[in-house]
């Protein structure tokens, strides 16, 4: 007995220990995917961008010798210094690289022809593409900084151009190992071009310990004015060294990398040689191999950015993924509903000869107090003859009594021990005196007229269950709100695209009906899951049964009036409904009824039910994303159209289901939060299934806030049903 009895606590321990993680990764998991993508934009210019160019000044603060001198100026230790390259040298330059395309077709060019050369990187396009970067070192090239994002530094403060050259001089490390003393400023041309805006910050980066390398031969390869226009501004005049200034990024470069392979072997011919700065000028190497803490540091960068890119990548297919299901689901759910409405409304339609047999109603109520008595008095406003059977599990408020103490015919009381949901059914079906059998849940009110359309289908011998119209009682509040309209056109107009397609997934508990005689061979109700309504059903698909949906069996049902509550309700559905796809998972592979729903029903559900609201908030997190990094207009614009097609839909389904289209004005708001609620809710979900975690039946807290049904009348009284209703019970 002791062990036994200390088993128990042994579980509540270890829930204990995972039930903050799991609470914990789906929240790490969403601040990752925003520090992502916010690194993303980060490293694409989309956060700091600055395009502002500065017009030309004045040049009387600038140094004649530097406007009169040559294209490597040197203000390292206070000094104002210029050389220039000696005669039969070149130094070709290559500014705003890396790029994927045309990078690699330069190197191959360079490398074919025997030439080095200087690339002066962006850190956003080195961060991006490392490996180009360290190609270009180990083919012995020179690699120069020419900022982090690419902005006019005579517009900048000291300390976000100390942040520029840091943050290149980073990326350089990790993609490279290496760090160097060569600067290009953005947006520079010739010596004789520094003004009284340019030299300071020529001077300031000189005391960073930088040479600052400009041109004084630009091939203006990025107007692409053809290979030959090219080649002749590139030459040099009378056998002159120079400093060549082209481009490997930033547009088409073909015709740069087309008229280099001329060039180099043209020049070659006359007597030059291709050399790096500091080959030609007869200096140091500008690169200085990083080790340690530093070297870790860039590797870090680097790797984080990388990561940033291949999830974004997902993020982005998976967006893509999500486009087209929302897409695709919304066009199935209008077309589909449109039949289905018109085959329910059509003049003479029937399922079979009509039902007037007598039906059971069962009750499963646990603590239900609250809300039991509206609930069996509803009951008793129906147009159809029922008994009425409510099975107490266990309850502790009394639930019991009170339906004892009513003393209405025809309603009876079985008491069973605590046992879940799915054994109180299932005790109910064992003393129901009728094939038809209703189940409800004790916080569902019916109207007069939902047990009568309820069981109408079973006219049709095929039939062996029906989905009723669950709708929200207690919808007065934001929340309820929100789920009225989640029920309204998620769940019912998804019902008639099911119905249509004979796949129905689901009956809800709230208000269904079965044939006993379908449910007995496949052993009742089965507490395998926590969405025993969603494994019965894909149980009787599977048996060879039909299961439809009737839109005018309305019931009214209380919702989760809290967060917590409606968290709690979610994540039961959601876990139950993993757990009954993986338990029918080998309808897939099966033949005949089974394999039809396996290969139809099943993927359907895996794709709307559970992916798409995975991956639905891809549509937030991008806009997001948009407004704060652009195209704002556009993302706004490409929102507002998926919202809009997103009324369309909420509009016919409140148009079907003859409800006021007031509560589609918190619609906007609905999309903002509760998708990100229902996200976590069903990642959570997703984190339970993967590590093997169990999960307990969640019973909300009930509030009584749903009495009569709309449309019940108070003289309206239930059809007699022949029999004791004094009847025994097991």
């Amino acid at each position: 007995m002791s062990s036994h009895r200390s088993r128990p606590r042994r579980h509540s321990a270890a829930r204990r220990r995972r039930l903050p993680l799991r609470y914990l990764l789906p929240v790490l998991l969403l601040v990752a995917m925003l520090a992502m993508l916010m690194l993303r934009g980060y490293v694409h210019s989309e956060i700091m961008a600055d395009h502002r160019i500065q017009p030309e000044a004045a040049t009387d603060h600038v140094p004649e010798k530097i406007l009169d001198g040559g294209p490597v100026i040197d203000t390292r230790g206070g000094q104002e210094s210029s050389r220039s390259i000696d005669d039969h040298k070149l130094v070709l330059t290559f500014d705003d690289g890396p790029d994927p395309e045309w990078t690699p077709k330069v190197l191959d060019v360079l490398k074919k022809h025997d030439a080095h050369a200087v690339f002066f990187v962006t850190g956003t396009m080195a961060s991006r593409y490392p490996d180009l970067v360290q190609r270009m070192v180990e083919e012995g090239h020179e690699v120069g900084l020419h900022t982090f994002n690419h902005p006019d530094l005579s517009y900048q403060s000291s300390k976000r151009i100390d942040w520029e050259l840091s943050q290149n001089q980073l990326a350089l490390e990790g993609a490279a190992g290496v760090r160097t003393s060569l600067f290009r400023p953005p947006y520079s041309s010739f010596a004789d071009a520094m003004d009284d805006k340019s030299w300071p910050v020529t001077k300031y980066i000189g005391s960073r310990g930088y040479i600052t390398v400009v041109n004084n031969t630009d091939s203006e390869d990025w107007q692409r004015p053809g290979v030959d226009e090219i080649i002749r501004r590139a030459t040099p005049h009378d056998g002159k060294g120079a400093i060549v200034l082209m481009h490997d990024s930033g547009g088409d470069r073909s015709q740069t990398v087309a008229a280099l392979d001329r060039f180099l072997p043209d020049l070659q011919h006359h007597g030059y040689k291709f050399q790096n700065l500091t080959e030609a000028l007869g200096i140091a190497s500008a690169h200085t191999p990083v080790t340690g803490l530093e070297l870790a540091k860039g590797k870090a960068w680097i790797y984080a950015v990388q990561a940033s890119e291949n999830i974004t990548t997902v993020l982005v297919g998976g967006l893509a993924v999500i486009g087209v299901l929302v897409m695709g689901r919304f066009v199935l759910m209008l077309l589909l509903s449109v039949i289905h409405a018109r085959r329910v409304r059509r003049k003479g339609f029937a399922w079979g000869p009509p039902i007037t047999e007598p039906v059971s109603v069962l009750v499963p109520a646990y603590n239900e107090a609250k809300c039991i008595e509206n609930t069996v008095r509803s009951l008793m406003l129906s147009e159809h003859p029922i008994e009425v059977i409510v099975i107490d599990d266990g309850s502790s408020d009394g639930t019991a009594r009170i339906v004892e103490d009513l003393r209405l015919p025809n309603v009876r009381v079985v008491r069973q021990l605590n046992a879940g949901k799915p054994a109180a059914l299932n005790r109910g079906l064992a003393n129901a005196r009728f094939d038809l059998v209703v189940m409800m849940d004790g916080d569902t009110v019916f109207e007069p007229s939902t047990v009568r359309e309820l069981v109408q289908p079973f006219g049709d011998p095929r039939v062996g269950a029906v989905a009723g119209n669950a709708k929200v009682g207690n919808r007065d509040s934001l929340i309820g709100a929100w789920q009225h309209i989640e029920y309204v056109m998620g769940f019912n107009l998804d019902r008639r695209m099911y119905d249509i397609l004979r796949c129905m997934p689901t009956i809800p508990g709230a208000v269904g009906a079965f044939r006993r005689s379908a449910l007995e061979p496949i052993g009742g109700m089965s507490d395998d899951t926590l969405a025993e309504d969603t494994d019965v059903t894909m149980a009787l698909h599977r048996a060879g049964w039909q299961v439809v949906y009737a839109e005018n069996a309305r019931a009214w049902t209380e919702a989760p009036e809290s967060v917590q509550q409606l968290w709690s309700q979610r994540y039961r559905w959601s876990y139950g409904t993993m757990q009954a796809i993986w338990k029918h998972r080998r309808a897939l592979v099966e033949s005949g009824p089974s394999g039809r729903f396996g290969r139809v029903g099943l993927p359907l559900v895996s794709l709307f039910m559970v992916l798409a609201p995975l991956l639905a908030p891809l549509i937030d997190v991008f806009f997001l994303y948009g407004v704060v990094f652009g195209p704002t207009q556009k993302t706004i614009i490409a929102w507002l159209g998926v919202l809009a097609l997103q009324a369309v839909c909420a509009a016919y389904a409140f148009r079907l289901d003859k409800e006021r289209m007031t509560h589609l004005i918190s619609l906007p708001l609905q999309q903002l939060l509760y998708r990100q609620l229902m996200y976590v809710v069903l990642l959570q979900s997703w984190i339970t299934a993967l590590t093997g975690g169990r999960l307990r039946w969640q019973k909300l807290r009930r509030t009584g806030a749903v009495g009569a049904a709309p449309g019940a009348l108070p003289h309206q009284r239930n059809a007699a049903v022949a029999g004791d209703d004094r009847r025994p019970v097991a």
